[in-house]
């Protein structure tokens, strides 16, 4: 038994594009948590203003809306090679910040500038990922993967939530930027070390018409992508989902946890850090879980894992206790970890490897669903308090969760549905 649950869990890791993949992904995702909290403890220091760290982190989900023509792109050249050149310009962008940095002409400015050129490229690198998951691993090892993919994004909150700004305080904001660069770096080096995987179709594939415009074609592209990733149902619950959960859900777990800390739990930065390592760490612990199942009815998994994250909302939001509080944001993010694994297997299971790019692109525009329930939720705080504002957000997900599993339950509930495929 512990052999084959050791064998579920690495088996990915004996391809080897995976075994270059999965580091390159994780330094990423490290260099994004320590750059967000280097960077918004700089503005707030630098101009006082918490107007200003809002915009800083709104910058972050521009690209989410046109990240279809990112997955567009990699679907025509390979996301391997669109993973790389993003990895890369992150790099530049990072030793840009570096050199303005220790020659001392960093100013808050410069800052929104470069976050904003940088904020069109990253929401688009998670959704890439996946693609090139999609291309390099066997369909049997696709809820491994991803599941063992999922533990970069869970170790960097976890790590970056404990830390806060240690690194900043140590180094300085030039040197800490030095390690930055390095990771971006490393990354991109990790990712040009990767062979193309076979499945990519290249530009000649893509059965574009003598006499067609290169705009036209592109455009071509871009809707037949957005059309396809609307068109299965499994894909259009799975991203229905996705939305969901970051209109009503995310939020209380994301921009809204600084306020809960602040006065529901009436904690300091530290207990800030604890609560938000304590979602990374449940959503830690629901990755790990799955990488050593195998034979998962995953779209059930989406399903019951969805309605137990809104179930522990629910009972968050009543929560004042800062020790119960933690609790439920490990149920919660271990809830979290599972839906979200779930949804992105659904996708890459049944996109055609033509599309992956697209869905995934599609996928993740629905992210900005987010700053829509942020937005809502603080003027619902205003009016309703806290209290109901949570209560409302969670009871109103459950039952849309309730409606997508009955509108969809037979592409969704049943053993032999492609959905729920071993």
């Amino acid at each position: 038994m512990r052999a084959n649950v050791k064998s579920t869990a690495l088996a990915p890791f004996a391809i080897r594009s995976y075994r270059l993949q999965w580091p390159s992904d994780l330094l990423t995702s490290w260099a994004f948590e320590v750059e967000n909290l280097v960077l918004g403890w700089y503005i707030l220091t630098e101009t006082g203003s918490v107007l200003l760290l809002t915009l800083l982190a709104s910058l972050n989900y521009a690209g989410t809306l046109i990240a279809p023509v990112f997955g567009m792109i990699g679907d025509r050249i390979g996301h391997r090679d669109l993973l790389a050149m993003m990895r890369l310009a992150y790099t530049a962008l990072a030793s840009t910040i570096m050199t303005l940095a220790l020659t001392g002409h960093l100013a808050p400015l410069n800052v929104m500038i470069i976050v904003s050129i940088m904020g069109l490229i990253r929401p688009s690198d998670l959704g890439v990922r996946g693609a090139l998951l999609a291309d390099i691993m066997p369909a049997k090892q696709l809820v491994g993967a991803i599941s063992v993919s999922r533990t970069t994004q869970d170790t960097a909150r976890i790590a970056g939530a404990l830390t806060g700004t240690g690194l900043f305080a140590l180094l300085g904001i030039g040197y800490a930027y030095v390690a930055i660069a390095c990771l971006y770096l490393i990354a991109a080096v990790l990712m040009l070390c990767m062979s193309r995987p076979s499945t990519h179709h290249s530009m000649a594939d893509m059965d574009d018409p003598a006499d067609e415009l290169p705009g036209s074609s592109l455009l071509r592209d871009l809707k037949e992508g957005i059309v396809y990733a609307w068109s299965g149902p499994g894909m259009r619950a799975a991203l229905c989902v996705a939305f969901l959960v970051n209109l009503c859900a995310f939020p209380f777990t994301n921009g809204l946890l600084p306020y809960i800390a602040s006065e529901i739990f009436h904690t300091n930065q530290t207990g800030l850090g604890y609560l938000s390592a304590s979602f990374a760490f449940g959503s830690l612990i629901g990755s790990i879980t799955l990488s050593l199942t195998s034979g998962v009815r995953i779209a059930r998994l989406m399903i019951w894992a969805t309605l137990s994250w809104y179930g522990m909302l629910l009972v968050f939001v009543a929560i004042r206790t800062m020790p119960v509080g933690m609790l439920c944001l490990v149920l919660a993010g271990m809830s979290q970890s599972l839906s979200m694994i779930a949804a992105a297997v659904i996708l890459m299971r049944t996109a055609s490897a033509r599309y992956r790019g697209r869905v995934m692109g599609v996928r993740m525009m629905v992210i900005y669903g987010l700053p829509i329930g942020l937005l809502a939720a603080g003027s619902l705080i205003d009016l309703i308090g806290y209290g109901a504002t949570g209560s409302l957000y969670a009871i109103s997900g459950l039952i849309a969760m309730v409606a997508i599993a009955l509108h969809w339950r037979a592409d969704l509930w049943p053993a032999h549905a492609p959905a729920n495929a071993g």
